[in-house]
């Protein structure tokens, strides 16, 4: 495999995910404008900052007059799950994988990203998480300008129906692996059950998403790692 291949093979996978960005962070620049920031400002922060759900958060607690303090501490707890994302993906690098590339790699740490980086066969190439971010940033950026500039232009069902992509997105990324691997599709069974119950019991409803999320995925891969240990070589003892 050449040096460019997976750099491509990135951005073709990366379209999608590109796709479903624009929709989702055209509704975010909508809810910038709606506070009164500017579009450059709104671009600004999408393009440092990927994550949807810390945005929306930041973008709530700007309209509430919030301060930095409350900002920064949302956005820890919020995309805590992202040091989980990067600390699974250090492990399909190459050990002998450089400090930058691994920074940078780490700044394109996405769900999405994720998947579709952690489903790469062997050792993760840096190039093709490169290509998928070069596609997957700027729709999210642009999106976000975008919806400042033009405001409520789209109606907001078209707008959230196109949003919907996401989740189709998530599911051509499990299913796949998920048939081939019948532990996998155990597992996604079960953090799909487990999070309907999150949801659902009282005591636990008031957990915030990004705080669910990590709860769930520390509690379910330590579980799965002590059930169904992997060799060395990638396959489950199961």
């Amino acid at each position: 495999m050449n040096c460019r291949t997976p750099f491509i093979q990135g951005l073709r996978d990366g379209i999608p995910i590109a796709l479903g960005y624009f929709a989702v962070s055209f509704t975010l620049g909508i809810a910038c404008r709606n506070i009164g920031m500017g579009a450059l400002a709104a671009a600004v922060m999408s393009a440092s900052n990927l994550t949807s759900a810390g945005e929306f958060a930041a973008v709530g607690i700007i309209a509430a007059q919030g301060g930095l303090v409350e900002i920064a501490l949302s956005q820890l707890v919020i995309n805590l799950r992202y040091m989980l994302m990067s600390c699974a993906l250090s492990q399909k690098l190459a050990p002998e994988t450089p400090f930058w590339h691994r920074f940078l790699i780490g700044y394109g740490v996405t769900d999405e990203i994720f998947g579709i980086s952690v489903a790469w066969p062997g050792r993760l190439a840096p190039s093709y998480v490169y290509g998928a971010v070069a596609v997957a940033a700027p729709g999210w950026t642009l999106g976000t300008f975008l919806g400042v500039i033009l405001g409520n232009v789209l109606p907001a069902r078209i707008v959230s129906a196109l949003s919907v992509a996401l989740f189709g997105m998530f599911v051509a990324i499990i299913v796949p692996p998920a048939k081939q691997d019948r532990v996998l599709a155990g597992l996604v069974a079960v953090s799909m059950a487990a999070s309907w119950a999150f949801a659902k019991t009282p005591c636990l409803a008031g957990i915030s998403g990004g705080m669910r999320v990590i709860i769930l995925t520390v509690v379910i891969s330590a579980a799965a790692a002590l059930l169904f240990p992997r060799r060395e070589g990638g396959r489950s003892d199961a």
